[in-house]
């Protein structure tokens, strides 16, 4: 039986295990970069000022609900419908962070909650993957988040400064499926045999459900409060 993270002793947080975790990032960092630069682009075409774009990818760090914002962006600023969307796009985080508070055991309050400002999908699954392994360190996902804000951000200025540029169309090289087979890959890794199958199913479904009638971006939390409702009542029922 495997040793639930909680009763593995206390979580670290040391650069050793940020350089770690910054290092298990590079295969994304081409991917993460074309898509900050494109939201550059996008944010020029939007009519928001370089700086503007810099100190949005600089904050929210959130390629997708920074995308659904630009679809909002209109004078005056709509904020509740954007901070309704961004919330929304988002709320993964929510059943991410806590998925993750295991591995925060021991931990002073504030390096917990200064690592989750980092936190993404990607680091995130980097960072399960890794303490499947025998990771203990949360350096690991601090530093792989840190190193595609380095990227997210600089790729950033560089689409907002060239502005008019027109990028290549990422399907036609394919890098737009880059980030999601670098998470799917990751997560089938994890699969622990049959267990795990009808959490994930029941996720993909009730996602698929509130993509059709639901308002848009909220298949995200709908799918993984599902899933996670339904990996209660499955682990809850295994020996």
């Amino acid at each position: 039986m495997d040793t639930p993270p909680s009763a593995r002793g206390p979580a670290t947080l040391t650069l050793a295990g940020a350089w770690r975790g910054a290092r298990a990032m590079v295969p994304v960092f081409i991917p993460v970069f074309v898509f900050g630069a494109a939201f550059g682009v996008a944010a020029h075409a939007a009519g928001l000022e370089g700086w503007v774009a810099a100190l949005m990818s600089a904050l929210v760090f959130a390629g997708a609900s920074q995308f659904a914002v630009l679809d909002l962006w209109q004078s005056p600023v709509p904020w509740v419908t954007i901070l309704l969307a961004t919330f929304a796009v988002n709320s993964r985080h929510l059943l991410l962070g806590a998925s993750i508070r295991p591995l925060t055991r021991g931990l002073s309050t504030w390096k917990r909650y200064l690592s989750m400002t980092l936190l993404s999908d990607l680091n995130w699954a980097a960072l399960i993957s890794a303490e499947a392994r025998g990771e203990r360190d949360l350096g690991y996902m601090v530093g792989g988040g840190a190193a595609m804000w380095v990227v997210w951000l600089t790729a950033t200025v560089i689409g907002a400064a060239v502005g008019d540029f027109t990028l290549a169309d990422l399907q036609r090289y394919g890098l737009d499926l880059v980030m999601v087979v670098f998470f799917a890959t990751t997560l089938f890794g994890l699969r622990r045999k049959k267990i795990d199958d009808l959490p994930w199913l029941v996720a993909g479904l009730a996602s698929l459900a509130a993509v059709w009638w639901l308002p848009a971006n909220w298949h995200v939390l709908v799918g993984g409060l599902a899933g996670g409702v339904a990996g209660l009542i499955q682990y809850g029922r295994s020996p």
